[in-house]
């Protein structure tokens, strides 16, 4: 994936009436990229989306693409095109006709318009579909009609504001790889908006964390999801366990830190001092269990019993009471889980696997 900007958004605000929607929003999409935003209701993000897509203007900031400032651009000026969750499929019409349309209004050769539809549906695998009416069509095939009205006009930059969320969870979870499959194929720039964090981490290669009308934190999701800036990012994506402390020693890049009556070990580059109030994330997948004390080097180690076992197909999900009171939770993969309620145990991480949070 090339990394030169095609989308710029630069301090966009948005106020409806007094509800300050969008506080000051910036990022930079790159060309050929798939960009998740990802937030609860009400955080922005389809907000921001319908303002680059033009169906909404900004109280300030400005939009470019490809450098040409499109702030005031009405939306059929703009080389974007959007899918919503509600499709706006033409009921009345055939497959055919719904995607062909955008070809029709634009006077494009009817041999030409009857090539591309047949190159588009091809891709989405509906060929077969084009003559039926979009009513005698699944959800997930009148999903696949939509995309293919947008790619088909050859936007480049395609919008999808939460397409997927009017579909069944197994039907959901068969267009990820779908979707993952056709953008790839296509290669534009596909920014795509949703709350459900499965969905984002399947899809994207970048996401955009919202809250608040705010960009919290945008990156690769790998880093989104190992190394959370903040409490909301950490707690809105994946499981994991936010310990509050208080740090009492630091020796460079090493911290110690009290947890309810516990010593915890922490690895970090950010600078801290002692006496400072600390959130530290740790992930359930990263914690260790064993009947057995460790001895491991470079580790925190702490006792409890286990009080609850949750299983969840692939793994388990376990809580732990620790001898302090306090509640961890620890996954484990369920051909390995192999305690039950009830046992004493000894849990450990890595003192790099914590990761300090700012508030």
């Amino acid at each position: 994936m090339s990394k030169d900007i095609v989308l710029r958004v630069v301090d966009i605000w948005k106020r409806f009436g007094q509800v300050e929607a969008l506080k000051g929003v910036s990022l930079d999409v790159y060309r050929g990229e798939l960009l998740v935003l990802l937030g609860p209701s009400g955080s922005g993000k389809s907000t921001l989306l319908r303002i680059i897509a033009g169906l909404e203007y900004p109280t300030s900031g400005k939009i470019y693409i490809d450098g040409e400032d499109i702030t005031d651009l009405p939306p059929y000026k703009r080389d974007t095109s959007m899918i919503f969750q509600h499709l706006a499929l033409f009921p009345h019409m055939t497959v055919y006709d719904n995607v062909a349309y955008g070809l029709k209004i634009r006077g494009i050769p009817k041999d030409e318009i009857d090539r591309r539809v047949d190159e588009v549906l091809e891709l989405v695998r509906i060929r077969h579909l084009k003559d039926r009416k979009v009513t005698q069509l699944s959800g997930g095939q009148q999903q696949r009609v939509a995309i293919a009205r947008s790619l088909i006009l050859h936007p480049k930059i395609l919008l999808l504001d939460e397409p997927l969320g009017a579909l069944d969870l197994k039907l959901r979870k068969e267009l990820h790889i779908e979707l993952r499959r056709i953008h790839q194929e296509v290669g534009n720039t596909w920014i795509f908006v949703t709350h459900d964090q499965e969905e984002a981490l399947t899809l994207a290669d970048r996401i955009g964390v919202m809250n608040d009308g705010k960009l919290i934190q945008i990156g690769d999701k790998w880093d989104v999801y190992e190394q959370p800036k903040t409490r909301f990012v950490a707690e809105f994506i994946g499981e994991t366990n936010i310990f509050e402390c208080r740090v009492v020693e630091v020796y460079g890049d090493r911290v110690y830190a009290e947890w309810r009556g516990l010593k915890l070990g922490v690895k970090t580059d950010r600078e801290v001092k002692p006496g400072e109030s600390m959130y530290l994330s740790v992930r359930p997948e990263y914690i260790g269990l064993s009947k057995d004390k460790p001895s491991n080097e470079g580790y925190n180690i702490f006792h409890g019993m286990i009080t609850d076992e949750v299983f969840r197909g692939s793994y388990v999900m376990y809580s732990i009471k620790l001898d302090n009171g306090e509640m961890v939770k620890v996954t484990v993969l369920s051909k390995d889980a192999e305690y039950d309620p009830g046992d004493e145990i000894y849990l450990y991480w890595r003192v790099d696997k914590g990761v300090p949070l700012k508030e």
